[in-house]
């Protein structure tokens, strides 16, 4: 008897419902800790609660909300654990994306075109968004699928710590940013690889530091 497959079922409209929740979630719509109801997603969205269901648990598994049957869906409050393992987390990705982009050489156009958007950008959440593309097309110039493969697995949650962050200090970060990630390019293309990697490193270190509450000066962190 051969092996039956199991009819495909079509998750077009769940994926869409859980774009425009994620969405809601990166500008500030919803912050951490607020509770995401699938009624009244439902009819906010014009659609059934279940593709919202389903869209709620796809974003659970991004670790962008949480579901607890006695608490319904939240979205993800980062405790110190959180920050502490996403940061830890982010460096590993980061240091090896850095160094592959050194040794590589690649062309940097699209880490220069985030840049450009950031100076930009109108706003704290346009600049989250912004810093979060710089990353993304580092971790496309290195050149390594898995590695970028493993960088969208908490990308999600990323976005979410550096909404976080601004959450708690905003002083400096629209003007600051833009220049510490022209800073970070520019060790990049001068393939300066313990430069760029401390660099980088200073960079984490500052929005882990708003967080953990110990500011540190002159730097604007994401």
């Amino acid at each position: 008897m051969s092996a039956q497959v199991a009819p495909a079922r079509r998750r077009g409209l769940a994926d869409e419902v859980a774009d425009r929740i994620r969405d809601a979630i990166f500008d500030g719509v919803y912050a951490p800790g607020s509770p995401l109801r699938e009624v009244e997603l439902a009819e906010a969205l014009g659609v059934s609660r279940g593709p919202v269901r389903e869209a709620l648990l796809k974003l659970d598994r991004e670790g962008l909300v949480r579901s607890e049957w006695h608490r319904g869906t939240t979205v993800t409050s980062l405790s110190e654990v959180d920050v502490a393992e996403l940061d830890s987390l982010r460096a590993a990705l980061e240091q090896l994306a850095v160094g592959l982009v050194v040794d590589r050489a690649p062309g940097l156009e699209e880490v220069d075109a985030a840049v450009t958007r950031m100076e930009r950008a109108a706003d704290e959440h346009e600049m989250v968004r912004c810093d979060l593309e710089f990353h993304d097309a580092i971790y496309r110039a290195a050149g390594h699928r898995r590695l970028g493969e493993a960088w969208q697995a908490i990308r999600s949650q990323v976005h979410l710590f550096l909404l976080t962050r601004i959450g708690v200090e905003t002083d400096g970060y629209l003007a600051g940013i833009p220049a510490e990630h022209r800073q970070l390019a520019d060790a990049l293309r001068a393939r300066d690889r313990e430069a760029a990697l401390e660099l980088f490193a200073t960079h984490r270190k500052h929005a882990f530091d708003i967080l953990a509450g110990r500011p540190a000066p002159g730097l604007s962190g994401g």
